[in-house]
């Protein structure tokens, strides 16, 4: 059968050959489930490598206004809102262990996730410290206050003038910044971090042009407060 010119297409099929292809390209530039999907958290998956944090933490306050305690199954991440349950598996040892975020961390670079004791000894990996994992998220109990904005954590430093100079620096770009303290069992620390962001696309593109312009090693965190 010969196709039908497109000068004899009625008017309701050319709408739905247009809406066909408006869709198809919406699909396939759409943002990542990290940035803009009504559904997230849940169905969020990152791969890393995870450590765990103990005695030194067990009964300092957590991100969301609990005690910590080691004993129980939950760990500290980045950027997932507090609430957000996941199960990790180790990609090691094949291990899974579920565990509700509640704390911020870690903040290392090259880190993913920080599991409370019971998490590490459910996977295996409290006397190596460290341990590649995939962590995906399968539930989520939001809080009335939202999932609070992002940040930039640009770097932390034990000396308050260190601190102070590298903040003036991105302060020129970045006016919306902030030094905040933090007492740790290893001292006190001064973290200086910038922005405001709304995605994580769009705190990823800051952080890696203050690392290309300073030579940092930022990373983006989620702002509680």
């Amino acid at each position: 059968m010969r196709p039908m010119p497109l000068t004899k297409l009625t008017p309701l099929f050319v709408f739905v050959i247009g809406l066909g292809a408006f869709l198809y390209h919406g699909c396939a530039t759409a943002p990542r489930p990290s940035d803009r999907f009504s559904g997230y958290p849940v169905g969020f998956v990152e791969r890393g490598m995870a450590s765990w944090y103990g005695p030194g933490f067990h009964g300092n306050r957590t991100a969301n206004g609990e005690r910590y305690d080691m004993y129980k199954l939950t760990a500290a991440h980045r950027t997932l809102p507090l609430g957000s349950v996941a199960v990790v598996h180790s990609l090691t040892s094949g291990r899974h262990v579920t565990v509700r975020i509640n704390d911020r961390g870690p903040f290392a670079r090259g880190r993913i996730l920080d599991l409370s004791l019971a998490g590490a000894q459910a996977l295996g990996m409290v006397g190596n410290g460290t341990d590649r994992v995939e962590l995906r998220v399968v539930g989520y109990n939001s809080r009335p206050e939202g999932m609070g904005l992002l940040r930039v954590q640009v770097g932390a430093f034990a000396d308050l003038r260190n601190a102070r100079a590298l903040f003036a620096q991105v302060q020129r770009d970045y006016p919306d910044g902030r030094i905040i303290q933090i007492d740790l069992p290893e001292g006190r620390r001064y973290r200086v971090q910038i922005g405001r962001f709304l995605t994580e696309s769009e705190a990823q593109v800051a952080a890696a042009r203050l690392d290309r312009t300073l030579r940092l090693q930022s990373f983006v965190v989620r702002d509680d407060g």
